[in-house]
């Protein structure tokens, strides 16, 4: 397949981020109940950059997440919100720049709502405040998102900590238009009993009933940081990238593993921007551990692992290019989805320091090879079926 083709197909990318701006909770949020909590950008001095702060505590830098085209390699970034180019913020201008890119439609993840989570929402104040974040969160992304309510895909946060309040805003966002839900994959660092634990199955049920599948973005619990000072901070910036891929090994294996899939049969798993190379060894893995271990003897109902994640995991891709095309060889294309990460430091977004293509000529180089139907399962037929688009 030609550019041509891949442009008439409309590919939906499942994983990129909207650059928060930094009046998005100051301007939702009441000042009178809140004051200087509410999460809000400033220079901080110590480091010579702007900051998000929860209070006096810094918990994010702006620049961080905003590196297309940047002319630097991470994790040196821009220093100010000023210095972010307008068409990774603007929603008119990043719609053209989708154009170039030959996406379009995008699901736009958040940054400070995934990376900052334990201490966006982990503050140790008065419940309340969490949900009116998330609230105020998911209201902005369906404004955002009403610029193009076809070309952009809202999935949800989720005030998680307060399971009656989670419920009441998978309605309340759904209904603004919200296809998936955002859910961390390490809950347990936030005080709360791990993922595989039965607390959580009035989420999974009613994200079933809903027809809305759970979506797990790398960096959603605790960052690893990974590398000495002396061999360099790109290197360990590198090392610490390659490494949180691994979480959601550890996710797909508790889901499968606790349960959780054969009790939901209906409800879909998305692991978020974590490649799909290593998706054959994994489920060979499991399939042999679960054999050799005798899991039926406890469970005998239960299907092989492969089986579940054929029914129901989903992973996304974006620069792999010979172990992609292994992973779908081995397991069919059914399951797997393109991404591109627009605007993050690894997405693939061409620039003076990156070396990624334009993600149009990526997927003509590494896909279009593939037969028709396969590359449209891959670019979007099967984020069509998964986000119910």
């Amino acid at each position: 397949m030609d550019a041509t083709g891949f442009k008439a197909l409309k590919v939906i990318d499942v994983d990129t981020h909207v650059l928060e701006p930094a009046d998005l909770w100051t301007s939702r949020m009441s000042a009178n109940k809140w004051g200087d909590l509410i999460p809000h950008v400033k220079w901080d001095a110590a480091i010579n950059e702007e900051q998000w702060f929860v209070g006096s505590k810094p918990i994010y830098r702006v620049g961080i997440p905003a590196m297309a085209g940047f002319d630097e390699y991470a994790p040196l970034h821009p220093v100010r919100m000023a210095d972010i180019p307008a068409d990774q913020t603007d929603p008119v201008l990043r719609l053209k720049k989708m154009d170039d890119y030959g996406v379009h439609a995008a699901i736009l993840y958040p940054n400070v709502g995934v990376f900052a989570a334990a201490d966006y929402l982990g503050m140790a104040v008065d419940p309340q405040f969490a949900v009116d974040c998330t609230r105020a969160y998911n209201d902005f992304l369906a404004e955002y998102c009403s610029t193009d309510s076809e070309r952009y895909i809202p999935v949800m946060t989720l005030p998680f900590w307060d399971l009656d309040e989670t419920t009441k805003e998978m309605d309340r966002a759904a209904a603004l238009g919200h296809k998936g839900i955002v859910m961390t994959s390490q809950p347990d660092n936030f005080g709360l009993p791990s993922l595989d634990d039965k607390h959580w199955d009035p989420v999974w049920a009613k994200a079933q009933d809903m027809g809305i599948p759970i979506n797990f973005h790398i960096g959603s619990g605790k960052i690893l940081n990974y590398g000495l000072p002396e061999n360099g901070e790109h290197s360990g910036y590198a090392w610490t990238s390659t490494m949180i891929f691994q979480g959601n090994v550890r996710t797909i294996a508790g889901l499968i593993f606790s349960g959780v899939c054969d009790r939901f049969p209906r409800l879909n798993f998305v692991s978020v921007e974590s490649g799909i190379g290593w998706f054959p060894s994994l489920i060979e893995t499991m399939d042999w551990q679960f054999l050799n271990s005798g899991v039926r003897r406890d469970h005998r109902d239960w299907l092989l692992p492969s089986e579940y994640v054929s029914r129901q995991i989903y992973g996304c891709f974006w620069f792999e290019q010979a172990s992609a095309k292994a992973a779908i060889e081995i397991c069919g294309p059914d399951n797997f989805m393109y991404e591109t990460d627009y605007p993050h430091p690894t997405s693939m977004s061409p620039g003076p320091a990156s070396a990624a293509q334009k993600p149009l000529d990526f997927m003509v180089d590494a896909l279009g090879d593939l037969p028709d139907e396969t590359i449209y399962k891959l670019c979007r037929g099967n984020a069509a079926r998964v986000y119910n688009l």
